[in-house]
């Protein structure tokens, strides 16, 4: 095996995981880009970084899928041999009235933002537990854990990645394999960008930092987990949310 360490990264054709896999790239380590519909961005973000010299992998496939996950895992593991950090950063926001919730929405959206989480750190689980190493880094959100209005079923699935996380830290732990998970606060990303001018003033000004957070700023918090710095963390919630949520 190779002894540059990698990381896959799902939902990294945009936002939060395109940020995470440039940090990666600067820090030398091979990265894997997932992405599900957006394959032209996820191809033209391994053109540029490939141009910093590290090897990337691209990946298509749904989340919410466990025979495209088992895939997109496959192939991984024969392009680089070796899995040292998995993010799961693919996530699906909508808000609408609890009312009016469909099951098919609610569906959907527990398909991406949990059961995503749950089949990747599943399908990657046998090779880390072989190599008795590894760390799994969930992507929740400050929904998770205190809920938002007009938002019940990416909050349920948000809260449900943090339980998720916990337990499974204590499961895998004595293998040697690390699980934690980072909640960001409002962040300025395509997810957020439906929300109205004012809308988005408003969270900014209730936040006490009184800025939205960066892609930048969810990265740093992922890189740490993720590095050295992380070895001694487990079943933890990092939350990059500017004191939002506190």
């Amino acid at each position: 095996m190779s002894e540059r360490k990698t990381v896959l990264i799902t939902g990294s054709s945009r936002g939060i995981g395109a940020a995470a896999a440039r940090r990666f790239a600067q820090e030398g380590w091979g990265v894997g880009l997932h992405c599900r519909a957006r394959l032209d961005r996820a191809q033209a973000l391994g053109a540029e970084l490939r141009a910093l010299g590290v090897p990337v992998g691209v990946y298509q496939g749904d989340v919410s899928d466990r025979a495209q996950v088992d895939r997109v895992v496959a192939d991984f593991l024969r392009d680089f041999g070796r899995l040292d950090v998995l993010v799961c950063s693919a996530g699906l926001a909508r808000q609408e009235l609890f009312t009016d919730v469909t099951q098919a929405s609610w569906r959907q959206v527990l398909g991406v933002n949990l059961d995503g989480v749950f089949h990747c750190c599943q399908a990657v689980l046998p090779h880390m537990l072989h190599r008795k190493a590894g760390k799994l880094i969930t992507l929740s959100s400050m929904w998770g854990q205190v809920g938002a209005s007009c938002e019940v079923a990416y909050s349920a699935a948000k809260a449900g990645v943090i339980g998720l996380t916990k337990a499974l830290a204590k499961e895998v732990g004595p293998s040697g394999i690390t699980v934690n998970c980072v909640a960001p606060g409002v962040i300025a990303t395509e997810m957020n960008a439906a929300l109205s001018p004012e809308t988005l003033a408003a969270l900014a000004e209730d936040t006490p930092l009184e800025r939205l957070g960066t892609p930048e700023d969810v990265a740093q918090a992922i890189w740490f987990l993720a590095s050295p710095a992380g070895d001694f963390f487990t079943g933890q919630v990092l939350a990059p949310n500017g004191g939002f949520v506190i």
